[in-house]
C-alpha cells in the first residue's frame, strides 16, 4: 500500500516505521513547517497515495482534513484537540464522498478499557457510595488537556451515568507517552482501572491497521469500528 504520512514528530516517525515494516511505501512525509494551512497537501505531492495517516498539532488538523478530503485521499487522524467540530468535519467528508477514520487512541487495551470502564459505569448507576475520577497523565509536550481518551472515556461514561460527576485530572510532566485511570473511591474500599502505554509503537501499529483497513470505503469511522466491524 502507498502511504502519505502528514506530520513528521514522534508518532510520524513511528508510523513511519512501522509502515515499511509491513511491506507499505511511504510517498512522501509532510512536515509541518512546510504545511502551512495545509498548503503542501497538492495533488503533485500526494500523486499515488491509497492513504494518509495525520498526526499533527489540534491547529493544524481541519485545514489538513479539508485539503485530503478534497483530494479524495482517505485519512486516518490520531490528532486531538478538534472533537468539538467532529459534525463540521462529517459534513465535509460525507458531501464529498471521502473517507475519514479518527481515533484518539489506536491501541487495543484502551477500547478494552471503554468497555470495562461502561460496565462498572453500568453496574454503579444509582449507587452513591462510590466516588469517581479520572486521571490522566501524558508527556510535558502534549498540548490538549484533558487528552482526548480521557474526553471519550468521559463521554460514555456520562451517557450510561449522567447523575455522577466524572471529574479528570490532567498532568504533564517528563515522558510519560501516556496513563489514564478511572478510580472508584468507597468509604472502606477502592477500584482502579489502568492502561498504561509503554510504547508509541502501539499507536503506530493501530494506525497502520487502520490505514490498511479504510481505502474503499466511504464516510467517517473510529477506531472502535475498525475492531469491531460496524459502522459509526
Amino acid at each position: 500500500m502507498r502511504i502519505a504520512i502528514v506530520g513528521d514528530g514522534r508518532m510520524g516517525r513511528a508510523v513511519r516505521a512501522t509502515a515499511l515494516s509491513r511491506g507499505h511505501e511511504i510517498v512522501t512525509v509532510v512536515a509541518g513547517r512546510e504545511n502551512a494551512d495545509g498548503r503542501a497537501l497538492t495533488a503533485e505531492r500526494l500523486a499515488g497515495a491509497e492513504v494518509a495517516v495525520e498526526f499533527t498539532r489540534p491547529e493544524a488538523v481541519m485545514a489538513n482534513l479539508d485539503r485530503l478530503s478534497a483530494l479524495g485521499v482517505p485519512v486516518v487522524t490520531g490528532t486531538t484537540g478538534w472533537s468539538g467540530r467532529l459534525d463540521e468535519v462529517r459534513g465535509m467528508v460525507e458531501s464529498r464522498g471521502a473517507a475519514l477514520l479518527h481515533a484518539a487512541n489506536f491501541s487495543l487495551g484502551i477500547q478494552l478499557l471503554y468497555r470495562a470502564a461502561a460496565e462498572l459505569a453500568r453496574a454503579l448507576r444509582g449507587r452513591p457510595e462510590f466516588e469517581a475520577h479520572l486521571l490522566e497523565r501524558h508527556h510535558k509536550e502534549k498540548r490538549d488537556a484533558p487528552s482526548g481518551t480521557a474526553l471519550a472515556l468521559v463521554q460514555r461514561l456520562r451517557a450510561i451515568d449522567p447523575d455522577r460527576d466524572w471529574p479528570v485530572t490532567s498532568v504533564r510532566s517528563g515522558w510519560v507517552p501516556g496513563t489514564h485511570a478511572l478510580e472508584l473511591e468507597g468509604r472502606h474500599e477502592s477500584l482502579t482501572l489502568t492502561h498504561t502505554v509503554r510504547d508509541r509503537a502501539v499507536f503506530a501499529e493501530g494506525a497502520v491497521l487502520a490505514a490498511e483497513w479504510l481505502p474503499g470505503r466511504r464516510g467517517v469511522y473510529t477506531f472502535e469500528d475498525l475492531l469491531s466491524g460496524e459502522a459509526s
